[in-house]
């Protein structure tokens, strides 16, 4: 989905847990009252229950060891690991539903995005969680980043967490004599920083910044600090919204005036890759997502000799803010784990999706969706022995300072994503490459989502 390039999705996703000791939940249905790994014979048999996600062969085995370990610690459950199609999450999501609707009993899944697990919960496939978090006294909110919830009931546990982040040539912030941003930077002074961090002039410039084709540069407020990039909380379409109009032109301007901005007709007809702009000292800054912390460190990859430093997603200015804005919350992403409605050993499945969420263990790769996480521990791992390349404070003041605060998940099921998704890069298009007003542009936006709301969405 493109929603995943706002978030950078997935990878994006990155966090640490603490280990959690859980005890057994009570089942909430007559499948499981009281008869989990019970045999006709009084002694405790272990359950089976099936792990289901995408995972590549590198994913796969970071998995196995986390299983295992979850199995160790709970000797009378047994965990089956189905990939069910390697490296491919679209795919993976459409082999599910054949299974949900041929009437396996589904116990535990990975779900790449939180569309997924709204579109498969209204229809029923999935189990409700609030029993179990009930018997287990834990509130959502104070667990995890993000909460997909539908009247009520919560039908989800965030797996992974992706973050948004501004990456900087640390060596050219300090030859123009500018400090790393910290949180509370607007998108203006990003703009200054891109005219003070241009330099030279033809296939030797520097440009102060780099914008991708994604739908993450064309409106970053909106895929960053608003709950849903499509519409708002009533259900109207969100392209009305006064970012639209400041960031749009922001863009042009940047390009157009400030040249501090590789033009939108050059991005699209070189097909650039935003990491190699950055790494190849083509572009100073660039907006991005955790995913990227690797590559700092990946010389073979990318080999560079500046320090990079890091910065929080500059915030809308005084005028320009997002209807409903929360004052400065980001947006953050990443996967969950769903239990399914199926399920004939929900107290067990339950156990193992706080497991995955949650346990402190060193084979994790990715951040976790879990609030209390050891986020520090996993990006020490991370980074290695390549300290010497990152400007390690900022970097962990941009995932871990006081002042970083998420949005919680929107109330609204967009399922027409990719025909808005289209409207938007049309209307981004039409606006940076002619000469048609900003007005004219954002009213044919609107006018087109709308029309696709109406036919498409319920709310």
């Amino acid at each position: 989905m493109k929603q995943a390039k706002r978030k950078f999705t997935a990878v994006a996703g990155l966090l640490l847990a603490g280990t959690v000791a859980l005890s057994a939940c009570g089942g909430n249905n007559s499948a499981n009252s009281g008869s989990e790994g019970s045999s006709g014979s009084g002694k405790s048999e272990p359950v089976t229950i099936k792990y289901y996600n995408w995972d590549n062969e590198a994913q796969a085995v970071a998995t196995d060891a986390m299983l295992d370990e979850f199995m160790t610690k709970n000797p009378d459950i047994k965990v089956e690991h189905v990939v069910l199609v390697p490296g491919d999450s679209v795919e993976m999501l459409k082999k599910l539903d054949f299974l949900i609707s041929s009437g396996e009993a589904v116990d535990v899944v990975a779900m790449p995005n939180l569309g997924a697990v709204y579109e498969r919960a209204t229809r029923g496939a999935l189990a409700p969680l609030n029993e179990f978090y009930k018997q287990e006294n834990l509130v959502p909110e104070d667990e995890y980043y993000v909460n997909p919830k539908i009247d009520d009931n919560y039908y989800g546990m965030q797996l992974t967490s992706s973050f948004n982040y501004v990456l900087l040539n640390k060596d050219a912030l300090d030859e123009a004599g500018l400090p790393v941003p910290t949180y509370g930077w607007t998108w203006d002074d990003y703009r200054d920083y891109a005219k003070k961090l241009t330099k030279g002039e033809g296939v030797d410039k520097r440009y102060g910044t780099y914008f991708h084709t994604w739908e993450l540069y064309m409106n970053a407020p909106a895929q960053t600090v608003m709950k849903d990039p499509f519409r708002y909380d009533d259900g109207s379409t969100i392209l009305s919204d006064p970012s639209y109009k400041y960031f749009f032109q922001l863009r042009k301007d940047m390009e157009n005036v400030d040249k501090s901005a590789k033009p939108y007709a050059d991005v699209l007809a070189a097909k650039l890759n935003y990491r190699t702009e950055f790494f190849n000292e083509q572009a100073a800054m660039i907006l991005t997502g955790s995913f990227t912390i690797p590559d700092v460190g990946n010389q073979e990859q990318y080999p560079h000799s500046f320090k990079t430093a890091f910065a929080p997603v500059p915030l809308p200015p005084k005028g320009a803010e997002p209807k409903n804005y929360e004052g400065g919350k980001y947006f953050t992403s990443g996967s969950s784990v769903v239990m399914g409605e199926s399920s004939k050993h929900k107290d067990a499945s339950f156990k193992l999706m706080r497991f995955m969420t949650t346990a402190d263990s060193e084979k994790r790769t990715e951040f976790s969706g879990w609030k209390k996480a050891d986020n520090k521990a996993l990006l020490d791992r991370i980074i290695g022995g390549n300290k010497d390349l990152y400007d390690v404070d900022s970097l962990q003041s941009t995932l871990f300072g006081d002042k970083i605060k998420y949005l919680d998940a929107s109330s609204v099921i967009t399922v027409s994503t990719s025909e808005l998704t289209k409207v938007i890069d049309d209307g981004f298009s039409k606006f940076m490459l002619s000469n048609e007003s900003i007005d004219d542009v954002q009213k044919w936006m609107v006018d087109q989502a709308t029309k696709i709301i109406n036919e498409k969405e319920n709310k």
